[in-house]
Formats: C-alpha cells, structure tokens, sequence
C-alpha cells in the first residue's frame, strides 16, 4: 500500500480538519454527500468507484449518529473497490466504559471496539481512554490500532507560554500524559487524587507533598467534558497558592457551561488540540497523524 493510490473520505462538518490531514499525508481527499431526510434518515453518497485503500477521516464526540454513518460507509466502501479501509478518529468514543461497575451495565468499549473491528482494517486515534487495558488493540482487534498522544504537543504550548510550569493531572487517570508531558521537557509534575460523587459532583485532593505555591501551574488531562474535575483542581491549586492556573486537554469537549465553570474556578487560558474543532485550539495534529498513517499504509 501507498499513499498513491490512496483516497480520504470526509464529512462536510470537518472539512478544514480533513483536509489538513490530506495534505500532511499526500493524499487526495473527497466528500461524502450527505443528505437528511425529514424523519432524520440519511442518505449518504460515495465515489462510484473507490482505489483499493481507503481512508475515512471522523473524529467521534457526539458519536451516536456518527457511528451509524461509519457503518454505511464501510460497508459501502467495500462494494466500491475498496479492499482496506483505515478509519482515523482523531476522537474515539465510548472507550470510558470499559468495565461493569453494577449488574447489568454495558461494558460500551469492548461491543463499540468490536463493532469498529468488524468495519475497519485499521484505526488511528489520539489519546483514547484507556485505563484498565495496555493497548488499543485489545479494545479494537484490528491489524493496526495506532493510539497517539497529544500530551508531548501540549507541553511545548504550556512551556511556550509559562516558564518552567508545574504540570499537574486531575486525577490518577492521567498520570500516563502528566509523565510524557513532562518527560519531554524536564517539568515537574503532581498528579492529584480525584473523589467522584457523579457525573459533575467530584472532590480532589493534592498530594501531601506538593509544591505549589508561587507556581505557574498546567493541569493537563485527556479530556475536559463537564469540567467539574479541572474546576475543583483549579480551586485546589489556588487555595494552595498558585500564582496561575491554566488548562490543556487534547480533547476539547466543553459540554454546556464547562468553560465558564473552569473560568470560574479561576482557570487562566485553555489550550487544546484540533483533536475537535474548539476556539480553545492552539495545536495541530495531522502531521503526527500522519506520520501514523504513513506507517500504516505502507505495513
């Protein structure tokens, strides 16, 4: 395989992301028509005719029409011509769930991880919510399953903008970035303690020993949804004695008011990749991506 004979397929609604990627990759790009019917139905259209490598750009938060749009897609992608299909989900969804935690729960990453493994040769994504599993391929059993990180591009945004930041990450969870963050530039780094009550009730705790005071301080985490996690991190930070707090996340979700209530909290600017489309984004990631997609095509 090459980026020859390769074709990226896209969404009107990423467009200027997609097209990003095609460039940085060499390949040519083109848009899915889409059409929505009065009862929400869609009518999707294709090339007639597709190469033998196909690759589809779609980044999935807010995922649930979306992931009926890749089933469409692949399986009209094959009766096209197209023999391997690479899906590049720069956001993945539904990877959070990846265990029962009362009877009857759904475990969502395991039957989603399947169903795009049913889809997809390979899947390229950023900073997937992996905790309990060691590779992307275990929740995706696909020949090639690329999981980036967007923590090493944030670093050098905070370390751009703050001198010698501290970096801290809200919660155990994030420890994985926190250390490549800050393994990347000699940092310091905490991670702090994250009590959960429900979906926007949490508590945090700093480390016994944590230096903050006088600090220009980076909390860094994969993603920031309700912002209650980075809210009440930022307000601990503060009470601690951080001369600044700012916040970089790869995945910039900022669901209903979370940007005003990490403002709130006293949180100074916010950087995040282009992961999603957000004003927040100070990082472009389709040269890392690729780079991947450069490996995965000529495997």
């Amino acid at each position: 395989m090459s980026t020859e004979d390769t074709l990226l397929l896209h969404f009107d609604d990423e467009r200027e992301e997609a097209l990003r990627l095609a460039r940085a990759a060499g390949l040519q790009a083109v848009e899915i028509e889409r059409h929505r019917f009065p009862d929400d139905e869609l009518r999707l259209r294709l090339p007639a005719e597709l190469p033998a490598n196909a690759v589809l750009f779609r980044s999935l938060h807010r995922p649930n029409e979306k992931l009926l749009e890749l089933l469409l897609v692949a399986r009209s992608a094959g009766r096209s011509g197209a023999c391997h299909l690479t899906l590049v989900a720069p956001y993945l969804a539904y990877m959070r769930q990846d265990k029962a935690f009362h009877p009857g729960e759904v475990v969502s990453q395991r039957i989603v991880g399947e169903f795009l493994a049913g889809l997809f040769d390979g899947v390229i994504t950023v900073d997937p919510h992996l905790h309990r599993i060691s590779s992307l391929a275990e929740a995706i059993p696909v020949p090639h399953a690329v999981a980036l990180s967007g923590a090493g591009l944030l670093a050098d945004v905070a370390v751009a903008r703050r001198e010698r930041p501290l970096l801290v990450g809200p919660d155990a969870e994030s420890a994985q970035w926190i250390e490549t963050a800050a393994r990347r530039h000699g940092l310091d780094a905490i991670v702090c303690t994250k009590i959960r009550h429900g979906d926007r009730e949490v508590d945090i705790a700093l480390p016994e020993d944590a230096q903050v005071a006088g600090r220009a301080v980076v909390l860094l985490d994969d993603v920031a949804s309700s912002g209650r996690t980075l809210a009440r991190a930022a307000e601990r930070l503060h009470a601690a004695g951080a001369v600044s707090v700012d916040v970089a996340v790869t995945h910039a979700l900022f669901a209903g008011d979370a940007l005003e209530v990490i403002r709130a909290a006293g949180v100074g600017e916010v950087w995040s990749t282009d992961c999603i489309a957000h004003p927040s984004n100070a990082v472009q990631i389709a040269p890392m991506l690729a780079e991947a997609l450069r490996a995965v095509l000529v495997d």
